[in-house]
């Protein structure tokens, strides 16, 4: 017994041991975007970095572009964060304009930079005090790889050889779109790409001779262009017209019709080809775009630079450790590895040189591509063009835009964004007097609470240990909701912004006149209420529909409640998804059940009002459940000897109902609904993920969508703090007064 417990604690001393062991070491963070096979080179190569220095633990943490995005902009303001960043070069710009990244010239000396293409080295006019651009430039990426850009992946299964110009491709495409069984829908499809996303659209608008900006490194957007409009006349027809695409292909659609051979050709990125050439099922090749035969011009998709930025946090010894595990990450052996596996462009000339290019069929094809590639602006006037380009593109989709028209709002809502991008407000003359009327609202409340503050004063010494366990949950509420609250609240008078992102400052009332002046604010708002309304109604309805049932003698009883909670029970994120699936308009289980029943099908992503219903389906059937066993445990409380009395007074099933089971659900269901009516008006996950971010051109937001897609997609962070703000007022207001004038607090 005694060897036990010694080799017990010798266990544990070693673990203690180790434990500092590792806390000794220098942790550097790494955020990246990675998709699995990516993933699997990176942790090997890490290991490798990790085996040569062992004083060093590098974690990786993978996000979604969006997520690492926003995340990183937050963690930098707060002063914590990863030490480097891996991703597209797109968004360097706006970091660079936001102060979150940094030179990485120190660390890499020129001799070390002429080793690399041009193209992989991001670098930009330093920014001077002012916000203007000097003369001396930084180099805020370094990539690892070259390309991101679109090419054809074609299946030899269903057609020969890849096409040379866009006539050959649709001839190819009408070959390969076959409906076998006379339903009106093809089994195989001849070309899919992501239909809905701007960005896939890029390499029509090059193929008939425009871009999106005036000349390559110019900032003016330039959408409304006899091309475009040709571009945009000539996908619609790939459609429509000759129907070899689709309806509603989104990205996950045209991925699992090509990987699951029901799709001849597929446009799609350098991301994806490994995937593809792994399939046995289908015979892929990668290919370059086709050239537009009604102008003779290449299909040009943006190629961009993926690569490592260092965060403006990195000091001292983390920074020096994070910029050698960067010149080991481009390393000649790592891109060798990855050109290899992943099929990626290497950023560094030698390897360009290297026989595998040429000898691998699908690098060579894309070096081939990259040739007819455009460079990705890196500019922050970008974002305002994806903005701009996205709500129209899809009313054009949805048949409520012409081509033309389409082209005209999209300029005219990518300049609108551009100004608000780059928009620098000043603090208005009633600035200094806001501040201090805060001060002055602090000082009121800390006087107001004086007695509380001297009555802890004083009983802390008598309950110390009290006080010490209370400690770490006061400490968090204080973080998470207290200091939040307060520092929203400051922001919603400020300027902060793209170009005020940390030097911002209180300026007035500006954000909340724009709020209250904006025309887009009283739709959303108005529709805000009807979406609240509508599934508030139904979640309650339905709940207390099924408690009754469930409460009574129902055989299987056990086995229904298991059934009715599943849609609370798992998690919001896949069934919206799962939802957004069953919605579509050609594959949905909706629709298909709907067409075997003799209905009409309806197109649900393409119309604004059946996305709005789709959505409403969709969140009515998370919130149900949870109304049901909130009411399902307050009938369970109340006494059998008061339905004995009903039933002896001859009263009828419905008045009981009415005389007994609702009063006395009143103390529990009344807290339900104001919560669940906070929830349902701050449900951003449902409007999100089954409209796809506001599906079709921005008509389906609600306010919470409508302030997510203000604060993250155009930087207006004030803006949105003061958006923010009046949406807790107005539910801060509803809950004071339908508590109060339902009683809610009064017993029964």
């Amino acid at each position: 017994m005694m060897q036990r417990m010694s080799v017990i604690v010798f266990c544990m001393l070693m673990a203690c041991g180790c434990q500092r062991a590792a806390e000794d070491r220098l942790r550097i963070t790494l955020w990246h975007q990675m998709m699995q096979p990516e993933r699997v080179l990176l942790r090997l190569a890490i290991d490798e970095f990790e085996a040569a220095h062992p004083e060093v633990e590098i974690r990786a943490l993978y996000k979604e572009t969006e997520e690492l995005r926003n995340g990183f902009q937050a963690a930098v303001l707060a002063g914590v964060g990863p030490e480097l960043v891996f991703g597209p070069s797109d968004v360097i710009g706006p970091y660079q304009r936001m102060g979150i990244v940094q030179d990485m010239s120190p660390w890499l000396d020129s001799a070390w930079q002429t080793d690399f293409l041009p193209a992989a080295l991001i670098r930009l006019p330093e920014l001077a005090a002012s916000g203007q651009a000097a003369e001396d430039e930084v180099l805020l990426q370094v990539g690892d790889r070259i390309g991101n850009h679109l090419a054809l992946v074609i299946n030899r299964h269903l057609i020969e050889k890849a096409p040379r110009d866009s006539d050959e491709m649709l001839r190819y495409a009408k070959q390969a779109t076959e409906d076998r069984n006379g339903d009106g829908v093809p089994e195989t499809y001849g070309l899919v790409w992501n239909f809905t996303e701007p960005f896939f659209a890029v390499p029509f608008l090059t193929g008939y001779g425009t871009w999106v900006f005036e000349e390559i490194g110019s900032k003016e957007p330039n959408l409304n262009t006899p091309a475009a409009v040709e571009a945009y006349e000539f996908i619609l027809s790939l459609r429509d017209e000759h129907r070899v695409i689709p309806p509603n292909c989104d990205y996950e659609m045209a991925d699992s019709l090509f990987k699951s051979g029901h799709a001849a050709m597929i446009i799609n990125g350098d991301w994806s080809w490994s995937g593809y050439l792994e399939l046995e099922n289908i015979d892929a090749v990668v290919a370059p775009l086709p050239t537009i035969s009604a102008t003779g011009l290449p299909m040009a998709p943006m190629a961009a630079t993926k690569g490592y930025s260092l965060s403006s946090v990195a000091r001292g010894e983390a920074a020096d450790m994070a910029m050698e595990l960067v010149r080991y990450m481009t390393s000649t052996d790592v891109q060798m590895r990855n050109m290899q596996r992943l099929k990626t462009l290497p950023s560094r000339k030698l390897l360009l040189d290297d026989p595998l290019i040429q000898d691998d069929a699908t690098l060579a094809a894309s070096a081939l591509q990259m040739k007819n590639c455009k460079p990705m602006p890196v500019v922050s006037e970008l974002r305002a063009v994806w903005d701009g380009m996205r709500p129209a593109y899809q009313m054009l989709l949805g048949g409520n835009h012409t081509a033309a028209q389409a082209a005209a709002a999209m300029q005219k809502a990518t300049l609108e964004n551009v100004e608000l991008i780059n928009a620098d407000v000043q603090p208005s003359a009633i600035a200094g007097l806001i501040r201090w009327i805060g001060y002055g609202l602090v000082a009121c409340l800390t006087f107001w609470q004086r007695h509380s503050f001297v009555d802890l004063i004083r009983d802390l010494p008598k309950n110390k240990l009290a006080y010490v366990f209370v400690a770490p949950s006061l400490l968090i509420i204080f973080l998470t909701i207290v200091f939040p609250f307060f520092y929203n609240v400051a922001l919603s008078f400020s300027n902060m912004s793209l170009k005020n992102f940390q030097d911002w400052q209180i300026i007035g009332l500006q954000n909340y006149a724009d709020v209250f002046t904006n025309a887009t604010f009283l739709v959303v708002f108005v529709k805000t209420i009807a979406w609240t309304v509508i599934n508030v109604f139904f979640h309650v309805a339905l709940g207390l529909f099924l408690a009754v049932l469930l409460n009574g003698p129902v055989a299987g009883k056990s086995l229904y409640r298991v059934l009715l909670i599943i849609p609370w029970a798992v998690p919001a994120y896949i069934t919206a998804l799962t939802w957004r699936g069953m919605f579509d308009y050609t594959y949905g289980a909706v629709n298909l059940i709907a067409a075997r029943l003799g209905l009409p099908v309806i197109n649900w992503l393409n119309d604004e009002w059946a996305m709005f219903g789709a959505c409403l389906l969709t969140n009515i059937w998370l919130g149900v459940p949870f109304m049901m066993v909130i009411a399902l445990g307050g009938m369970q409380g109340i006494p059998k000897s008061l339905y004995e009395a009903a039933r002896i007074d001859r009263a009828s099933s419905w008045d009981q109902f009415w005389n007994i089971t609702v009063p006395m659900l009143k103390p529990v269901m009344v807290p339900a609904i104001t919560l669940g009516t906070i929830w349902t008006f701050n449900n951003l996950n449902v409007i999100w993920l089954v409209s796809n971010g506001g599906e079709p051109g921005d008509k389906t937001h609600i306010l919470v969508s409508y302030v997510y897609r203000a604060v993250f997609n155009l930087y207006q962070y004030s803006y949105g703090a003061a958006l923010s703000m009046v949406i807790f007022f107005i539910l801060l207001v509803f809950s004071v007064l339908f508590l109060h004038r339902t009683n809610a607090a009064e017993g029964v």
